[in-house]
């Protein structure tokens, strides 16, 4: 009995980290956002003006479906580029592989603040892009194009979630038995057709993993929207970061923070979903 009561202590302490710090500030915020500002003072009264009043703007919809988009193209950049980089690492032998990986996740170890800081020199007015396509004579002063835009930002994002794509692909990758690799060239299979048959389908789960990682990280970013940004690179992270750091509309920013964690609670279960669908 006594062991009992001390398991369940230990049961409870646990249970309530993530009570505390997790799901009391998220219902907190849902919470928060029925209610409505007036007079610069929050009125506690229940009702769904915040969400009407998003639904019918125009601006805060089409920016949440255009930073939709633009996390698509971050998810489908970062896996174009991770599944072909997470295979050459897993295809090599010995120490080098887990070398080449550290080198692959290396950027995860160092600061979110400068590593953007690091692709602004890069992209900036009198960066090493600028500088290199003016020695090469491509350009005859250095252009914007390269920073301040949906394109530098979208460009950014990929660099900076990259890791995050390579890293569950090549867990799952390094999980498939060598043996199923043997039998299927014993077999006579093509490189294709074990990749298609094998491959692939054992890695999945770690390829929607990783396409969610990218994606839900895109999702919520809105410190490299501003540094790289400029006002033309606005997202729906920068739209909720305003309410609460200029407009102090705290309820709006709640509801459409709500409206942020539903969407990405809905692409998580849709992506399992069909990650169960293709295993069976």
């Amino acid at each position: 009995m006594r062991q009992l009561a001390i398991r369940l202590l230990l049961f409870g302490l646990a249970a309530s980290l993530p009570l505390i710090f997790v799901v009391l500030p998220i219902g907190t915020f849902l919470v928060l956002s029925f209610f409505h500002m007036e007079n610069n003072q929050i009125v506690y009264a229940f009702g769904i003006s915040n969400y009407v009043n998003f639904f019918r703007s125009w601006t805060y919809l089409g920016t949440f479906l255009g930073t939709l988009w633009l996390c698509m193209q971050v998810m489908l950049i970062c896996m174009a580029l991770g599944y072909p980089i997470a295979w050459f690492v897993w295809r090599r032998a010995g120490t080098l592989r887990y070398f080449l990986l550290l080198l692959t996740v290396l950027p995860l170890f160092m600061s979110y603040i400068v590593k953007l800081y690091t692709i602004r020199s890069v992209l900036g007015l009198n960066g090493l892009l600028n500088q290199t396509l003016m020695g090469l004579g491509l350009l005859d002063k250095p252009s914007l194009l390269f920073l301040f835009n949906q394109h530098a930002v979208l460009g950014t994002m990929s660099v900076l979630y990259l890791p995050f794509a390579i890293l569950p692909i090549f867990l799952t990758l390094e999980r498939i038995p060598a043996i199923l690799l043997d039998a299927s060239r014993d077999l006579g299979a093509s490189p294709w057709s074990t990749f298609r048959h094998i491959v692939f389908p054992l890695a999945l789960p770690g390829t929607v993993a990783g396409a969610l990682f990218t994606f839900v990280l895109a999702l919520g970013d809105f410190v490299t929207p501003q540094m790289v940004g400029g006002t033309t690179g606005f997202t729906f992270g920068r739209v909720i970061w305003s309410q609460f750091g200029l407009a102090y509309n705290w309820p709006f920013g709640a509801a459409m923070a709500a409206i942020l964690l539903l969407t990405a609670f809905i692409i998580i279960i849709l992506a399992g979903y069909s990650a169960s669908r293709q295993r069976v």
